[in-house]
């Protein structure tokens, strides 16, 4: 247990270094040398706990994604969670940005797609509940993954246009689409007006 503890803290130091750095530069010119002086440890410390640069940044996303479902877990109201999504992506847009501009919109897509479908899930399960539904589970989980990838999509060109996307019409935009659609799509659903649902 205490070597499991130590572990995780190495690996939460070496990240934290990694994400300081992200918000000066791009992934491609941080440097491991870099990392280990920064956190007063050898190098084979960091290969210790990491293949190289990516499987860092990889398990720092995964980390940041566990932070904020955590803080979500807490937000019934999905207007909320988006405005917390938004706001961490204020917090950290430099070093989003330099993210992206390393390894691309699919990994940081990854990272909101962790956090939004759970999201997705519930809402899809809650609304079917509420208005006494009975819906295909093949094709909430459909619904599900097409909200996500709409939102995720949304999310990562805010990160990339913020300055010409507006905060609270994304937040407006994204709401009125999951209020009004997703008990319409359900309702048809489960009508079975549609074929094989």
């Amino acid at each position: 247990m205490k070597y499991e503890i130590t572990s995780y803290n190495t690996k939460r130091m070496l990240a934290e270094s990694l994400k300081k750095l992200l918000c000066r530069r791009p992934l491609s010119k941080v440097t491991v040398s870099e990392i280990v002086a920064d956190c007063k440890v050898n190098r084979k410390t960091f290969y210790y706990h990491f293949e190289d640069l990516y499987s860092l940044l990889k398990w720092m996303l995964e980390q940041e994604a566990i932070e904020v479902v955590r803080n979500m877990d807490l937000i019934i109201d999905y207007e909320e969670a988006i405005l917390f999504v938004l706001d961490y992506i204020e917090e950290n847009y430099k070093m989003l940005s330099n993210i992206c501009g390393s390894v691309g919109r699919d990994e940081l897509k990854r990272f909101f797609y962790a956090d939004f479908i759970g999201i997705c899930r519930t809402l899809i399960y809650r609304i079917e509940e509420f208005e006494h539904l009975s819906v295909n589970e093949e094709f909430k989980e459909f619904l599900s993954k097409f909200y996500t990838e709409g939102i995720t999509g949304i999310l990562l060109d805010f990160i990339q246009h913020r300055e010409e996307l507006d905060r609270q019409k994304v937040v407006d935009y994204i709401s009125l689409l999951i209020h009004t659609s997703i008990k319409s799509v359900l309702q048809t659903a489960a009508e079975g007006r549609s074929p094989d649902l």
